[in-house]
């Protein structure tokens, strides 16, 4: 194929959230069980030429062993960001390729069905095991419909809920607000204030692909994040120096009421991995539980690839976003892949077993009003 025939690949980041056992942070609570008629109002740094060689590495890879990497090859570019952070602190560890990753961000694919799972369990619609007529002789229920991301489930869903009911979730959520707090160079995404014309699919195709929908890959770290951990969300923070790392404190966003809804999410997310659209995590890493959520569509021509995810471990649980945006290799199972190298480099360096030093009271978590 000729260098023309490649398009650029680039992977917006992985966002990885390091998350301690012990739920900490005060803030007042949000039930997201009791829907009002009121809306929600919402409103570079380059990796060294090492992680270069090492991510590009990763993402071309073809034999099991291929490390994280980013370079340049001579049919195809490959940019990757990659951030890490606390999901019980919101502290952004590390953060790779910021430009894309504190960017305006892009259509949520189906990773937006997370958020519309948790509308339809907040308004007792559904439970996981709730059927749905699909057509004449199918049905499907949440667990299986999450594993192998099902359109027609959540499309039927999402007419069911109405656009009002889908939108306030999705700002509850997170979705249309500033995610980070501080951060300098983060922009907004956006959630549509009318839900989208019939003839572009309406409310259905918002809930099934993330239709009309901007979201950045902060947004989605935050929520998976606050699913991982019980249902606290919270402003993501990126220290930078010592001073700045010494003198942490979490900022609670909001508490969201959903502990009781995640386990009835949780086998359909670990079903991703084990048997659906996400299962290319364990080409390379099976030692631990991992739980996702993988996306794929396109929009004028650009191909965009989704995968955000919890590994469940006895220390604690790290979150993942790897998005990817580019041509026809782009993909949310080529994204889930690339999380599964990353689980292993992070295995292989023993972080699984060594407890993230994090603040663990109440005095040090500051609660903060949300940004608009």
């Amino acid at each position: 194929m000729s260098k023309q025939g490649w398009s650029i690949f680039r992977f917006a980041f992985i966002l990885l959230l390091a998350l301690l056992l012990k739920q900490s942070g005060v803030a007042a609570n949000v039930n997201t069980r009791s829907l009002t008629s009121r809306k929600s109002k919402s409103q570079s740094v380059n990796e060294s030429q090492r992680a270069r060689r090492r991510m590009s590495r990763l993402a071309r890879r073809r034999a099991p062993r291929a490390r994280l990497v980013r370079t340049t090859h001579r049919r195809r570019h490959r940019y990757y960001e990659r951030f890490f952070t606390s999901s019980t602190s919101g502290r952004i560890l590390a953060m790779v390729n910021q430009k894309l990753a504190l960017s305006s961000g892009a259509q949520p694919c189906s990773t937006i069905k997370l958020s519309v799972a948790l509308a339809a369990l907040s308004e007792g619609v559904i439970d996981k095991n709730t059927e749905i007529a699909l057509g004449r002789r199918s049905r499907m229920n949440l667990t299986r419909a999450l594993a192998h991301s099902n359109n027609a489930y959540f499309e039927a869903l999402g007419r069911q809920l109405g656009f009002d009911k889908v939108s306030y979730y999705a700002h509850q959520f997170g979705l249309g607000e500033m995610a980070g707090y501080n951060i300098e160079g983060e922009h907004l995404g956006t959630y549509p204030d009318a839900e989208i014309p019939t003839k572009l699919g309406g409310v259905g195709k918002m809930c099934s692909f993330g239709e009309g929908v901007s979201m950045t890959p902060l947004e989605l770290g935050a929520m998976v994040s606050a699913i991982a951990n019980g249902g606290t969300l919270y402003y993501l923070q990126h220290p930078t120096s010592a001073e700045e790392v010494a003198n942490f404190q979490p900022r609670v966003k909001r508490h969201l009421d959903i502990a009781p809804l995640i386990p009835e999410i949780s086998d359909g997310m670990a079903g991703a991995v084990l048997y659906g659209t996400a299962r290319s995590v364990r080409m390379n890493f099976s030692e631990e539980e991992i739980l996702g959520k993988t996306g794929t569509c396109s929009r004028a021509g650009t191909r965009y690839g989704w995968f955000a995810s919890y590994a469940n471990t006895e220390v604690g649980r790290i979150v993942t976003v790897v998005f990817l945006e580019g041509g026809r290799p782009t993909y949310g199972p080529k994204a889930a892949e690339i999380a599964g190298h990353l689980y292993r480099n992070l295995y292989d360096h023993n972080f699984f077993i060594v407890r993230p030093t994090m603040p663990t009271d109440n005095a040090g978590v500051e609660k903060v009003g949300v940004a608009q």
